[in-house]
């Protein structure tokens, strides 16, 4: 099978291919445009980019704003996919000609943005101009459409994609990766893992840290994960005296993002709606926390109470809200018989609701109907 996403292996994805390699009776190989990362060990994978840069921008080019699929076609040359899985429903906009030429079904998975963003920020992007374009005809020709939190599937469904074919998917955690720890590892460390942009909420964190480090004077503060407001933030923890007690560690290992977990007092994650409608759709840090028992303080929006259970695995408050934050991790930071209560409730959440090997068993099965619909 086919895993289509046109920015592959990017650092802040790695749901994706933790999916695939997790798959028991699919084999998955990867197509795309540009790659950002590395390919899992032992992978196949082919990329527009790969035809050598800069030739490769004319036809990348190209590509983006026909939909052509025999760029693709040519990169996949005798390899016959039983099935295309494309992640991202702009994805699936540019999948579904290759899908066709091919004579195999679609599937298409929505994470987020591409069921949120407005229309007018979508057109500003040349990458994504073609999404509201066309998604209608993905509605109409596409097989099947997992959506990763109800949340998600609800707006899928007032875009207008048939009830009968857009499903629930929550996508998974590999709870072997993410060992229950023992609520005596953690350190006085609360960890934000995020891409540095607006709908992550990094700022309103800063703001309610400021509070609580005055408090705790033994807290620390660890942020992982990059994006164009690093600078920014960067300069507010400075402005507030906070530059020895933040660390920005930048985009890290999947494997070194565990263990910062282990160690973490608790994850936060403030995320909020941004005025072009990015969203979190459900907050897959969220899950690896609570897999590894770590309690979370995260925002009532988006997908997220369907990962965080507010009193149960963590604390849910209001958006751009610092002092709601703060109170939450005071609280927290306070009170380890809590911690380990909702750490321990966390885990069992996961095991219960999100464990991969349980949605990837779904998932194949979803496979093998959306084939045989198409041999019937």
């Amino acid at each position: 099978m086919a895993i289509f996403r046109q920015n592959l292996f990017r650092p802040s994805e790695p749901f994706i291919t933790q999916q695939a390699r997790l798959l028991r009776r699919h084999a998955p190989f990867y197509v795309g445009r540009l790659r950002f990362g590395d390919a899992p060990a032992g992978a196949t994978s082919v990329a527009l980019q790969d035809r050598g840069l800069p030739g490769a921008w004319p036809l990348i080019g190209w590509q983006m704003l026909t939909r052509d699929p025999a760029p693709y076609l040519r990169l996949i040359g005798d390899r016959r996919p039983a099935l295309i899985h494309a992640h991202f429903g702009i994805d699936g906009v540019y999948a579904l000609p290759i899908a066709q030429r091919l004579h195999v079904p679609l599937v298409t998975t929505f994470h987020g943005y591409d069921a949120t963003l407005s229309t007018a920020a979508l057109l500003t992007s040349p990458a994504w101009a073609n999404y509201p374009l066309f998604r209608r005809r993905l509605a109409a020709r596409g097989d099947l459409f997992l959506c990763v939190s109800h949340f998600i599937r609800d707006r899928v469904l007032a875009m207008g994609f048939p009830a009968e074919r857009t499903l629930l998917h929550y996508t998974g955690v590999d709870c072997r990766a993410f060992p229950l720890r023992d609520p005596a590892e953690a350190t006085p460390v609360i960890l934000h893992v995020a891409r540095l942009v607006e709908m992550k909420g990094t700022r309103y964190l800063i703001e309610a840290f400021a509070g609580l480090a005055a408090r705790h004077p033994e807290l620390r503060l660890v942020i992982v994960g990059d994006g164009p407001l690093r600078p920014a933030l960067t300069a507010m923890s400075v402005r507030l005296g906070l530059a020895d007690r933040i660390s920005f560690l930048g985009a890290r290992p999947h494997a070194e993002i565990a263990g910062w977990m282990r160690r973490a007092m608790m994850l936060v994650l403030p995320s909020i709606n941004t005025g072009t409608g990015r969203v979190e759709g459900l907050g897959m840090v969220l899950l690896e926390a609570a897999a590894t028992g770590v309690p979370v303080v995260a925002t009532d929006v988006g997908g997220i109470p369907e990962g965080a259970e507010d009193g149960v695995t963590g604390i849910l408050t209001p958006e751009r809200d610092p002092a709601a934050l703060f109170r939450a991790m005071l609280a927290l930071a306070g009170d380890a018989a809590m911690r380990a209560r909702m750490g321990q409730a966390g885990r069992n959440l996961v095991e219960r609701r999100f464990d991969i090997v349980r949605q990837n068993h779904a998932l194949e099965l979803h496979y093998d109907r959306v084939r045989l619909a198409r041999t019937s």
